[in-house]
């Protein structure tokens, strides 16, 4: 997972200005008008014809790859109460993540989906099942619900007013949807929607993609059974000077990789706040996560 994360991180450094922004902005607006032209169809043809459905991708219906994060099974003031957490919930991360990061996780969502949703099909038998059935359809609610698992995780302390009046703090919200999550599993298990059951799974391996170290790092306080050692600056001092002796370069970013090097008018600098001896390129020395040992 650090890897991956690393990765990612690396490419949103590179491509700040990638995808989409105020994206849920968009998803919001569009979830809104399609409840709203829904609602003068008695049919639910509309519906039908967002949902994602691999039976009907496979016979060129390809819009549904993107518009089933505009189809919410939420009804009446629910689905209002919803968007709204999803929209200012999803603004947030945007702006602490960056329109990169940010977009990179809600189309890491979709993509998820899809492929689940293309494995279930082949799994529950294929084209012959799916025209008996009508074919398994899809809705973004899980990947909707999941960040709230990624902003809880970054501001497990912020309050939210539960029913505009009630102060819970997001942490509490995070583990109802938890317990909401796995009750779904339960369900579909029970009820034989196998197929259906596992799809919070696919929404939280997601979003433990691109939080696993933040999670890691906001439970270690709970986990951690040793008390926090101190720092020998001195002994760290000399197992810096024998890891430098044996690189070409005397600076490196631990972010993005820059050298001194690569980079001779970079200036770098050492985190004093993180455990051992890190150095930082000046764009990330107030911009990154602190190391623990």
């Amino acid at each position: 997972m650090n890897r991956l994360t690393k990765k990612i991180d690396l490419f949103c450094y590179r491509h700040p200005n990638f995808g989409i922004p105020n994206m849920m902005l968009y998803i919001v607006a569009g979830n809104l008008i399609v409840r709203l032209l829904a609602s003068m169809d008695s049919t639910n043809t509309l519906y039908s014809l967002l949902l994602f459905s691999p039976y009907h991708l496979f016979r060129g219906e390809v819009w549904r790859l993107f518009t089933f994060v505009f189809v919410s099974n939420q009804n009446g003031l629910w689905l209002l109460l919803f968007l709204y957490l999803y929209y200012w919930i999803g603004t947030s991360l945007e702006r602490e993540w960056g329109q990169a990061r940010f977009t990179l996780y809600y189309l890491s969502g979709m993509l998820l989906t899809v492929i689940y949703g293309i494995i279930v099909y082949f799994l529950a038998g294929g084209a012959e099942a799916a025209a008996r059935t009508g074919g398994i359809l899809f809705t973004a609610d899980y990947i909707n619900l999941s960040l709230f698992f990624a902003f809880a995780t970054l501001f497990p302390d912020m309050q939210l007013l539960l029913f505009f009046f009630i102060p819970v703090k997001i942490k509490w919200i995070a583990l109802i949807n938890a317990a909401f999550f796995l009750l779904s599993i339960l369900q579909g298990i029970v009820a034989g929607y196998w197929f259906i059951s596992l799809l919070p799974l696919v929404a939280m391996l997601n979003y433990l993609i691109f939080c696993y170290d933040e999670l890691r790092r906001a439970l270690a306080p709970y986990l951690r059974k040793k008390p926090r050692k101190t720092v020998d600056f001195k002994k760290e001092a000399q197992k810096f000077r024998k890891k430098q002796a044996k690189k070409n370069y005397g600076k490196m970013c631990e972010v993005c990789g820059k050298t001194d090097v690569d980079y001779p008018d970079l200036e770098f600098r050492y985190c004093s706040k993180c455990e051992g001896i890190h150095c930082f390129c000046i764009d990330h020395i107030n911009n990154h996560i602190h190391f623990k040992e």
